[in-house]
């Protein structure tokens, strides 16, 4: 669990958004340019994970409060049905292939909506394709 924390904790410092105020003098307007930082790879990541153990034994345990109480507010945001990027065309085809692990990968968790999807796919397979469509599209 501490390596998933410290590895969230890595990809949270490496994914940080920066935005900056920048004013043009001549209009006297102000904008907001939104800075992302690149893609996540192993260079980063450890320097990331380094960067991290090298803090002192305070702002480790602060960064690990962010970590917890972000990976908190994930999870219930993903809990409420606010899912943040669900790729709805492959749930769509896997819906048609394989209807419990769609309805598996759309609840998050096995639960008896997955049951009930897998008993119907054993049963009859349209049923489960059916059940499977109207739990991820409704």
């Amino acid at each position: 669990m501490r390596k998933i924390i410290t590895i969230c904790l890595a990809s949270s410092l490496v994914f940080s958004v920066q935005a900056s105020v920048v004013t043009d003098i001549s209009t006297g307007s102000t904008s907001t340019t939104v800075v992302t930082t690149p893609v996540l790879n192993d260079v980063v990541a450890e320097d990331a994970l380094r960067e991290f153990k090298s803090l002192s034994r305070t702002e480790k345990k602060a960064r690990m409060k962010e970590v917890r109480k972000m990976l908190r507010e994930y999870k219930a945001t993903k809990k409420a049905g606010g899912e943040v990027s669900t790729n709805q065309v492959l749930l769509g085809i896997l819906c048609v292939l394989l209807p419990p692990l769609a309805v598996g990968l759309h609840q998050g968790e096995i639960n008896g909506k997955f049951w009930l999807s897998l008993l119907l796919t054993l049963l009859f397979w349209l049923p489960g394709v059916i059940y499977a469509l109207i739990v991820v599209f409704g």
